[in-house]
């Protein structure tokens, strides 16, 4: 029999050391969601991590980084024959060749009519002042998307 199994004083011990090794290693290694906000200069403040982190030591989720809203994000082509160019304005169209009352009209052989769509409000990239929903994967902070008040609904 060795000296610590017969000493109850260092069993408790070891116990007790173990258990704290074990609470450690779970909340380092389990994932938490937590709330925090872009500062001035695109550190990240936490509720939870008492210091501010630096722009390039936290990550981001990829839709954040799509760009402000006046940026183009894609186009759309008008349905139909894409080669004609038909399309509709509405009645609010200024140019000839209207078909009817409605604006539509068409460009024969003009090729497709296309609309650039920009990135909505909604879809913006991080800007200082914007609430965020961070997780934790173990040591990095990965900001998952804006937060925003339910009332914009």
């Amino acid at each position: 029999m060795s000296q610590a199994e017969g000493n109850p004083g260092v069993n408790k011990l070891a116990r007790a050391i173990k258990g704290r090794i074990d609470r450690e290693r779970e909340a380092y290694s389990s994932l938490v969601l937590d709330f925090g906000e872009i500062q001035g200069d695109y550190s990240l403040k936490t509720n939870t991590f008492p210091k501010t982190i630096p722009k390039g030591d936290y990550m981001v989720c990829r839709q954040l980084t799509l760009g402000p809203t006046d940026t183009h994000l894609t186009y759309t082509i008008e349905p139909g024959n894409p080669d004609d160019g038909t399309h509709n304005h509405g009645s609010s169209g200024t140019h000839g060749g209207h078909v009817s009352g409605d604006g539509s009209h068409t460009h024969t052989n003009e090729g497709p009519h296309v609309h650039d769509v920009l990135i909505p409000e909604k879809m913006r990239k991080l800007l200082p002042g914007d609430r965020v929903l961070v997780a934790w994967v173990q040591n990095d902070a990965v900001v998952i998307d804006l937060i925003l008040p339910a009332s914009v609904l």
